[in-house]
């Protein structure tokens, strides 16, 4: 069941395939579709209507449109949905590169319209929430790393075991209602501006 509340940008500048999208975007249950017929301030217009979802419908892209589409595909965090005529494997890889969520070449009928967008929504989701997960990895790593540096400096300074340093970092993010590893930034900086060796 589509989601009316959704709210889809179309880009096309021909109002004949635009109105394909558009019949397949509203069979489909979806209710506030926004057309565009022309590329001149695309950005602006893209930032006024804050769509959920853009859908661009490219008849024969040259790689200079192309690579203008990418380019907003990048900057607009938002699934996007392109359609084109004709496409060859750089275009397509290069389409991929830009996070465009779906890519369809030679396939813009209204039936399609709904399982395309379905797709772009739920494989934008999945990346984002992949970049997401890896974001949060790499900090998780970086926060191991700043605390076993926080326990080398206590352990060296207070001559006491890694399991003690650690537990003194524990309870005193506890008692500061704080995480570990910003215990441990600290006094990394703090070390640091003293000119302790960790």
């Amino acid at each position: 069941m589509a989601d009316p509340l959704l709210s889809i940008l179309v880009i096309d500048e021909n109002r004949a395939r635009a109105a394909i999208i558009e019949a397949g975007l509203r069979e489909a249950g979806h209710d506030q579709v926004t057309l565009v017929h022309s590329m001149a301030g695309i950005a602006r217009r893209i930032q006024e209507a804050a769509p959920d979802v853009i859908v661009i419908d490219l008849e024969n892209p040259n790689r200079d449109m192309l690579e203008d589409m990418f380019q907003l595909s990048r900057a607009v965090r938002r699934p996007v949905a392109m359609f084109v005529d004709r496409s060859d494997s750089a275009s397509i890889a290069a389409a991929v590169e830009a996070g465009v969520s779906a890519y369809v070449v030679d396939g813009l009928r209204q039936e399609r319209v709904k399982p395309i967008l379905d797709m772009a929504v739920s494989r934008f989701n999945a990346f984002a929430r992949l970049t997401r997960e890896l974001q949060e990895a790499r900090e998780e790593l970086e926060g191991r790393k700043v605390v076993d540096t926080a326990k080398r400096l206590l352990m060296k300074r207070r001559n006491i075991s890694e399991d003690e340093a650690y537990a003194l970092l524990r309870r005193t993010a506890m008692n500061k209602n704080r995480k570990i590893a910003e215990i441990a930034q600290s006094l990394v900086t703090a070390a640091d501006l003293l000119g302790d060796e960790p």
